[in-house]
């Protein structure tokens, strides 16, 4: 309580908690990640998990994350399902969302959308966040799309966006995938960034097997990535002659 009233407005408390990365910093503290009981799905298994850290100074978050799951263990435990459950489970999931805690919102959305919405109905807006929340989930960080697929067809969901990010998924289009991301809201994009790595490589390697060069403002713009970012991050090994890229050299004959 005291991390988020000390944020004030909602729109300061989602910016603080979009601005933290639990794995961005070298010195971390582990997070206790003991699993809540709703965690026991059999989707789960499928579902890689990495290692959770926590920069140091934010500890703060580190006490709220954990104060929710032990919350949510509370709610399942009693078989509590009504507003505030509802209320307390969207806390959590979009907090998590933020932060880029899979951990958190997977199980939850999980419970939410198999335990909770069954017994006691979200509103129609509620329950389209959180299965958008699943699909993306589920197509960019689990790279399972034709399950998210399935998962959008199940649950009825009508969004146009995420059909355009599905669309553009399954098309390997990293240009409409980067415009996307700047387009939908922030907790959608943490969610693209799961897959951003593996589109812009795609992307490279097309460069790669179609030209020779290529101007360097226009590599950069469609790979929305500086050049000293593409050479130290995601390992290209062209040459930079002036303005232009060498990617390969003709031989002489």
């Amino acid at each position: 309580m005291t991390f988020c009233s000390d944020a004030g407005e909602r729109d300061e408390l989602l910016r603080r908690f979009a601005s933290l990365d639990l794995t961005s910093n070298p010195n971390v503290e582990n997070l206790p990640t003991k699993p809540a009981p709703n965690a026991s799905s059999p989707d789960l298994n499928t579902s890689p998990t990495t290692p959770v850290t926590i920069p140091n100074n934010t500890k703060g978050l580190s006490d709220v994350l954990s104060a929710l799951r032990k919350l949510r263990e509370g709610i399942v435990a009693s078989k509590r399902v009504d507003d505030f459950a509802i209320q307390v489970y969207l806390f959590c999931i979009r907090l998590s969302v933020l932060v880029k805690h899979p951990e958190s919102y997977h199980p939850a959305i999980l419970h939410l959308l198999r335990r909770i919405q069954p017994l006691h109905s979200m509103t129609s807006v509620e329950m389209n966040e959180v299965v958008g929340y699943l699909v993306l989930d589920t197509a960019c960080r689990r790279n399972d799309l034709a399950e998210a697929f399935a998962v959008r067809h199940k649950y009825q969901l009508r969004d146009a966006r995420i059909d355009v990010v599905l669309d553009t998924l399954a098309h390997d289009n990293y240009i409409q995938f980067s415009r996307l991301k700047k387009r939908v809201d922030g907790h959608k994009a943490k969610l693209l960034e799961y897959a951003e790595e593996s589109m812009r490589k795609h992307l490279l390697k097309c460069f790669g097997r179609t030209y020779l060069s290529i101007d360097l403002d226009f590599l950069e713009t469609c790979a929305d990535s500086k050049w000293a970012t593409l050479r130290a991050e995601d390992g290209v090994g062209w040459e930079l002659d002036g303005g232009k890229v060498v990617i390969r050299r003709v031989k002489a004959r």
